[in-house]
């Protein structure tokens, strides 16, 4: 408010002192039998954009007439030329006092609309800007101003949403140093921190700035890293920077510039010399449909042209002139709707003071009806559907043009769908092929690259993964080693791939005496001491450490085991042959045996077989020894029964499946060596006051604290594969330690070496391996993990890299040997299954062959049953006699069960001796 204060002091001096500029004002003769409706304009007819919107506007007065002559209204539009800020101020409120004006269209000089809608709250007339104004300057909290313009808030999305396509997260923002150009600034970068777009810098230049001035803000940029711009600038600054910065370079490969709605909506309006300094830039403008109508307006457009401005260096249209063309047929439209004229008669008088500017400026009667119609105005323009929403133009769709020429589209971007190659969604979503600046058809990837100063560490012990060789003669130093050889590949992948040549160089991270300066976690923070670029070696990917440096993806699996001597006792051990089964296994098979043959005895029992008399001792031998006589013994028929023989084959069929499955671990036992942990159980060895080892330097050592818990008194550092061979032989007695716990990829080296004597025991704690590391946010790590992915997939390098060096694969996250500390003996549960299935057949013909098991059971419940519910027909007298006869029915019973069994077993086997029938009788 106080800005406007200043300006409304200056616009009073100016008026009293009749320095004020000079309003001319052109019209066609109107016939005097229709209302006058006075609408006003202000433009600078010098500038290319109040040419443009001068012809127009005169064009659609001429052709909406023409198409509708019989409207009782006509618009007079009084042209009031205006070249500053000054100036504008007050030629508006010249035309509100003089010629009290219904709606004003401009400003031109956005700088100017702030005032310009304060002055039409004022008068309640409608501002309608028809170019690019402040987007903070909200329509729906200045109910009078209206934007016949694109929304610069939905343009932001759709330069976000360039910045994603390709990957770009770091931004430098170049733009006019003006109030426009602030408030935009201010909109943009807020909107790119929500998408985590880093504005790496601001480059404000002003539109009074000399071309040296802007060569010496290029220069700063072009020492910047950062090679994305933004540019948000009018167009006679901004043809004068990219003049200079072709000049400077900076339209070479690897930049990207990306040029806002403003400026790509004029590229055709541009001089050739212009547009060629800008070749490979990338815009976004508004979108205007083809059509019949759209040609039709081009060629009178033209025509206008040449009979009023004859002299004028303008030679085409843009999207201004539609904008303008179609706000005078929706003010027509709207003024036609109320019928109202706009005589002075019909204007109330201003009740203010007359000690500001505002002194003279009368209330329009009809200005709010005139806003509320043209609010609700809807029709199809040159420039595609006239929708007003919330007081300005809908943004549905934009162009991405690549400025060649005058720009050609590649592709769109709807607020819905996001970017497409075309308005038709089928086609997908990557846009057509892009010229860059120099010529490039390969995407910028935003980032200058240096040239990389590595850190690596200083590994003596372990020459598989990073070994460093001194050439005394040359004074020069070799590097070598499994990390090396995987950064060197994922170079070149990204040489040929993405056309990125970087050029590095070897810093080791040493001391004076030539050993390592610190931890892994000290050479790190390297990087954030701006010692290194990046860090390359054995560096484990680990979440504390991306508090300050960002890894790529993995290029090994990892993860840390321990490691511990093996115990080989088997082929000395003389009771190995109880070891493929576990007791629990040995005692149900036992236990199988006693009742499959007790369930034959008692089958057998009734018949002839002789095999199954005799002394209690001669039937408790026969019931132990029978399973195994039925296996050692089969030309002898052990049973005569049915019942019995499908019993004797469940048997058979158990004992085949488990002799087989015995035969075959104890085969395994013998003829493969087991090699059994000596340790594998951490409790045990911190309870026992064990002492462990891990690899000096590493982070394996806050790892054993930290998470395991082991006291630091009890932990050893070692260096190499020959301590750790040393340590685990001597023990934790010895001044050795009795585990060492160590990372996937180093135990697999030293299992090699020494795979017999030692193995790996416990769990596997997990990490995500080794990675290299760059500064936060570094837009390479994207770049060097997608090389990772392509190198790891193309096998026949990774395995190249991993024989040349181990002999075997390390990637793989399975260990040789197995680390599984569990008993290979087999458990009763694993043949659980088994003996349900033997228990339930030989239940079910025990059932079927001796059915008084059941019959007596059935009796005795039919008997209750009948005594609880005697019948109906039963009489009193006989209730009496039911004890009497109670005992018969059971006996009856009892009788007509024996008889049935002993009928059956006739059947079997024939009966001769009277001995054998008084046998089978007892029970």
């Amino acid at each position: 408010m106080d800005r406007f204060f200043n300006l409304t002091v200056l616009l009073v001096i100016l008026l009293l002192l009749n320095i004020g500029a000079k309003a001319e004002y052109s019209a066609d003769v109107l016939t005097e039998s229709k209302s006058l409706v006075h609408i006003g304009a202000v433009f600078d007819p010098e500038r290319v954009d109040g040419v443009i919107a001068e012809i127009s506007i005169n064009l659609a007065i001429s052709d909406f007439y023409a198409i509708h002559p019989n409207y009782e209204t006509r618009l007079y539009v009084h042209f009031a030329t205006a070249k500053d800020l000054v100036g504008t101020a007050a030629a508006a409120a010249d035309l509100l006092k003089n010629f009290q004006v219904d709606a004003i269209i401009g400003p031109q000089i956005s700088a100017a609309a702030p005032f310009l809608v304060e002055l039409g709250e004022k008068a309640q007339v409608p501002i309608i800007s028809t170019f690019e104004s402040n987007p903070t300057l909200s329509p729906s909290e200045n109910p009078y101003f209206i934007r016949v313009a694109q929304d610069d808030s939905v343009q932001v999305k759709a330069i976000d949403a360039v910045l994603q396509k390709f990957k770009w997260h770091e931004v430098v923002l170049v733009y006019e140093d003006s109030d426009y150009g602030k408030g935009f600034i201010s909109y943009l970068i807020h909107a790119l921190q929500e998408s985590d777009v880093r504005v790496a810098h601001l480059s404000a230049i002003h539109t009074s700035a000399e071309d040296f001035q802007i060569s010496g803000e290029l220069t700063k940029l072009r020492k910047m890293q950062t090679r994305v711009f933004i540019v948000y600038m009018n167009t006679a600054l901004a043809s004068r920077l990219f003049a200079l910065a072709d000049k400077a370079g900076m339209m070479s490969k690897g930049y990207a510039w990306i040029i806002t709605a403003g400026l790509s909506n004029s590229l055709n309006i541009l001089d050739s010399e212009v547009t060629d300094s800008m070749e490979g830039v990338l815009g976004i403008r508004s979108h205007v449909p083809n059509s019949k109508e759209l040609a039709f307006f081009d060629r009178r457009w033209k025509s206008q042209l040449h009979s009023m401005k004859p002299n004028s260096s303008v030679t085409e249209t843009n999207i201004y002139a539609l904008w303008a063309y179609d706000t005078v047929f929706a003010l027509a439209k709207s003024v036609e709707r109320i019928r109202q004229p706009a005589n002075p008669s019909t204007v109330k008088p201003d009740t203010s003071d007359g000690t500001t500017i505002f002194a003279g400026v009368r209330t329009s009667s009809i200005g709010p009806i005139l806003r509320n119609e043209i609010m609700k105005t809807k029709f199809k323009g040159l420039s595609g559907e006239f929708h007003l929403v919330n007081g300005q133009l809908e943004s549905p769709v934009f162009e991405i043009v690549n400025v060649i020429g005058k720009g050609r589209v590649v592709g769109y971007w709807t607020l819905g769908k996001g970017i497409s190659q075309s308005l038709d969604s089928s086609r997908g979503t990557n846009l057509k092929r892009i010229i860059w600046p120099g010529d490039s058809t390969i995407a910028p990837i935003g980032w200058a690259i240096p040239s990389l100063k590595v850190g690596i560490p200083v590994r003596l012990g372990f020459p598989e993964f990073l070994n460093i060789l001194a050439d005394e003669s040359s004074n020069k130093k070799e590097y070598s080693g499994f990390c090396i050889d995987v950064f060197l590949a994922v170079l070149d992948t990204l040489e040929k791939q993405l056309g990125l040549s970087i050029k590095y160089e070897f810093v080791h991270f040493e001391d004076k005496n030539g050993d390592m300066a610190g931890t892994y976690d000290d050479l790190l923070n390297g990087i954030n001491r701006k010692e290194f670029n990046a860090v390359v070696g054995d560096i484990t990917i680990l979440a504390n450490r991306t508090d300050f440096v960002d890894f790529t993806l993995p290029y090994t699996e990892s993860g840390v085991t321990m490691l511990v001597p093996a115990k080989h006792d088997n082929l000395k051990n003389m009771w190995i042959f109880l070891k493929p089964w576990t007791w629990d296994l040995w005692l149900t098979a036992f236990s199988a045996c006693i009742v499959i043959a007790v369930v034959i005895r008692i089958m057998e029992h009734r018949t002839g077989n002789s095999d199954y008399r005799g002394s209690p001792i001669r039937q408790l031998g026969l019931i132990l020894m029978f399973p195994f006589c039925a296996m050692v013994i089969p030309q002898k028929e052990l049973v005569v029964k049915d019942c019995s023989r499908f019993v004797l084959v469940i048997w058979l069929w158990l004992a085949f499946i488990l002799m087989q499955s015995y035969t075959a671990n104890l085969s395994s036992i013998l003829t493969v060596e087991q090699l059994e942990p000596t340790y594998d159980d951490l409790e045990k060895l911190r309870r026992e006051d064990h002492f462990v080892g891990f690899q000096n330097g590493s982070y394996v050592e806050n790892f054993l604290v930290q998470q395991l818990n082991f006291s630091r008194d009890r932990i050893r550092p070692f260096t190499n594969y020959r301590e750790y061979n040393e340590a685990l032989f001597n023990g934790s007695k010895r001044g050795g330690a009795s585990a060492i716990f160590e990372e996937i990829p180093y135990i697999r080296v030293f299992l090699k070496k020494y795979g017999s004597v030692y193995t790996t025991a416990g769990p596997i704690y997990r990490t995500d391996g080794f990675g290299f590391a760059f500064p936060k946010d570094s837009p390479l790590v994207s770049h060097f993990s997608k090389a990772i992915l392509s190198v790891r997939e193309h096998k026949t390098k990774m395995d190249e890299i991993e024989r040349k060096y181990f002999g075997h694969k390390i990637t793989s996250p399975i260990l040789p040997p197995s680390i599984s500390t569990e008993s290979s003996s087999l458990r009763a549960y694993n043949f659980g299954g088994l003996f349900i299935i033997a228990g339930i057949a030989t239940f079910l013909a025990l059932v079927s062959s001796e059915r008084y098991i059941w019959q007596k059971p059935v009796a005795l419940a039919r008997l209750y049953l009948s005594s609880r519910h005697p019948a109906p027909n039963e009489t009193e007298s006989t209730a009496p006699q039911q004890p009497t006869t109670e005992p018969n029915v059971v006996e009856h019973s009892l009788q007509a069960a024996q008889a049935d069994d002993l009928r059956s077993s006739s059947q079997n086997n024939e009966i001769t001796s009277t001995e054998d029938i008084v046998e089978r009788r007892m029970p």
